[in-house]
């Protein structure tokens, strides 16, 4: 029987759970199963909302072979028109344990171009993965979004960053550097000298709010975003009603800040704490997830995220940003760049769109609030 792609409805979801049950049962890692309720729990579609997801499933007779997810949301492009396109994520294919199966994956991603012409990917955890590799060969543009890593605590990022210390030689010089507190003097030189050669940034008032939903809290989301939107060549529209939708105050392991001079904002950030991950061991690691601001204020915004995740006792700060202004902001933050698997692909209708590809790509704003995977696993 051939496989149909179908809207994910409540009838799909003891077959859903078999088909998750099979990928357990293969030995698949136990975060990589679908969504076990039809109905989104993140960003369902309304009436009221130009941002939604959706979720589609392979059935194959009477049992599921795979799934996808697509949201859908409004971006800015260069032209100054604003667009409706699809974010495919989280795709699963029973193809990745079995491979009667293989077939799958390449149906789901059809399907998905054919909902939404306007398509694009954002994550993918490098290119060396299948799905990064199936883009490619289709002809997508595509380019690594850039990330930026700040450490707050260098004992304890010494002592527990696994990915750098699976070699015996680079683990005991970091356990030196970690015992005689060289790794403490020569962070804090570091940040004193960036702190040195940093741009002259005025002083701003740094602020939690619960949500983006009170009228002031608002008005000064809207105007955030129409000052700072002219600098993008791409981004997903984040005004009032987008922030608002986005962040609610539902999302409680998420931190809204918002930066002030003069009693105005001038822009805002979102962090939150990222979900554990074996090669940061024991770290407490933190998210600069999103953020907005025109030029000018986006040092104050960087530091006033990078402050509030300190405070918050966190011992490394990660984020990825494609646009190279935020990029040099953060620089200034005290922030290094380190080696990105995190990836944009546009289909071949987007990428129209996006042309010249290698220029437009410098300006536009991506972070990982755009990209895999809220709302949990930033």
């Amino acid at each position: 029987m051939a496989i149909v792609i179908e809207s994910y409805r409540p009838e799909h979801e003891p077959a859903v759970a078999e088909f998750n049950r099979r990928l357990r049962q293969a030995g698949e890692d136990e975060n990589m199963v679908f969504y076990r309720w039809a109905q989104p729990r993140w960003l369902p579609r309304s009436a009221e909302s130009r941002i939604y997801n959706e979720c589609f499933v392979a059935v194959d007779g009477g049992a599921v072979r795979g799934g996808y997810a697509l949201k859908t949301q409004d971006f800015l492009f260069s032209d100054g028109q604003v667009r409706s396109i699809g974010y495919y994520h989280h795709p699963l294919s029973e193809g990745i344990v079995n491979k009667a199966h293989a077939i799958v994956g390449t149906l789901l991603l059809r399907d998905a171009m054919q909902r939404a012409p306007l398509l694009y990917c954002l994550g993918m955890g490098g290119y060396e993965n299948p799905l990064p590799q199936m883009l490619v060969r289709l002809g997508w543009a595509h380019c690594l979004v850039p990330f930026f890593f700040r450490v707050l605590n260098a004992s304890r990022f010494l002592r527990n960053m696994e990915m750098l210390r699976s070699r015996a030689s680079w683990k005991l010089l970091m356990d030196l550097a970690a015992l005689s507190g060289a790794g403490w003097a020569g962070s804090k030189l570091f940040q004193g000298y960036r702190a040195l050669v940093a741009p002259p940034s005025p002083d701003a008032e740094c602020r939690e709010v619960e949500s983006f939903d009170a009228s002031e809290i608002a008005a000064g989301a809207r105007s955030v975003w129409e000052h700072g939107r002219e600098a993008c060549s791409f981004a997903a529209v984040r005004d009032a009603e987008a922030v608002r939708i986005l962040y609610p105050a539902a999302q409680t392991h998420l931190t809204r800040v918002i930066i002030e001079r003069n009693g105005g904002m001038v822009g805002w950030a979102v962090v939150g704490e990222r979900r554990r991950d074996a090669k940061y061991g024991n770290l407490r690691v933190g998210s600069v997830v999103d953020c907005f601001a025109p030029p000018p204020e986006m040092l104050s915004v960087v530091r006033g995220a990078t402050r509030t995740l300190e405070s918050q006792g966190f011992d490394l700060i990660l984020s990825n940003q494609s646009h190279r202004a935020w990029g040099e902001a953060f620089k200034a933050a005290g922030y290094l760049s380190g080696p990105s698997n995190f990836i944009f692909a546009a289909s071949k209708k987007l990428a129209e769109l996006l042309t010249p590809f290698e220029q437009v790509r410098l300006t536009m704003h991506l972070t990982r609030a755009d990209g895999d995977g809220l709302p949990a696993n930033f």
